[in-house]
């Protein structure tokens, strides 16, 4: 039987942490001309790999091991009473999965977001071609699921499905909807899209507990923690 082919790494040099001051990060990609498909995407989740765009990466940081990967475990999961209310106040919106948003109204609304709520972060300035790298859909596992108030967006979450989980990728949305919580919202419901569909975990990327930007992953529980190759529990 013919072995898999050997996978590269590269490292980026080291350059200001966009989550922790006074640190320095640097990330690990997959080789961006090794081939890619659903089953290795899903096996490199499993060892804390997050998806940008078509590139497989991880935090690679020499002095600092803050950014933690956390999987909610969905079936477990019990909302908190403040998670009841944000789900109970959504359910006017209307759910439409799209397998495209390169639309002006898509654009629009990430533009406002990351404007209005992530000026201070690396993906400001926000332009058309950064949008397209970050947001596009990868090897037939991506879907963009859109709430709407009767046609009006309100919000798009950019989500994975893999062979043992559901990964949320990205969530953006209108901020002037505050009383909303669509943060919020877009997690619930990316955890009833994962039991729907029988996949035991929700990837919510990497949890920084001294950023308040990332410390939230921690509000859905049970989760588990990928600490020295293996997933811990937490309750």
């Amino acid at each position: 039987m013919a072995q898999a082919p050997q996978i590269n790494f590269y490292a980026t040099q080291p350059h200001s942490c966009s989550y922790l001051d006074d640190q320095e990060a640097s990330t690990i990609f997959i080789d961006p001309n090794h081939r890619v498909d659903a089953e290795l995407y899903s096996r490199l989740s499993e060892h804390g790999f997050r998806r940008s765009g078509e590139h497989l990466y991880r935090p690679g940081c020499e002095n600092c091991q803050a950014c933690i990967p956390l999987r909610v475990i969905v079936d477990a999961y019990q909302p908190t009473r403040q998670q009841r209310r944000v789900w109970k106040k959504n359910q006017d919106l209307n759910i439409e999965v799209s397998e495209d948003i390169s639309s002006g109204e898509h654009y629009a609304l990430y533009e406002k977001y990351i404007n209005e709520r992530h000026y201070d972060g690396d993906m400001y300035p926000p332009s058309r071609e950064q949008y397209g790298s970050f947001l596009s859909a990868q090897w037939d596992v991506t879907h963009y699921i859109e709430y709407r108030l009767e046609n009006r967006l309100l919000g798009v979450a950019v989500t994975d499905t893999l062979d043992n989980a559901v990964s949320a990728i990205y969530t953006f949305f209108d901020p002037a909807e505050t009383k909303r919580s669509l943060g919020v919202y877009s997690v619930l419901f990316q955890i009833e899209l994962a039991k729907k569909l029988q996949r035991p975990y929700l990837y919510l990327g990497y949890w920084i507990k001294d950023s308040p930007k990332m410390n939230y992953k921690s509000q859905y529980r049970p989760f588990e923690i990928y600490r020295d190759g293996r997933w811990l529990l937490v309750r």
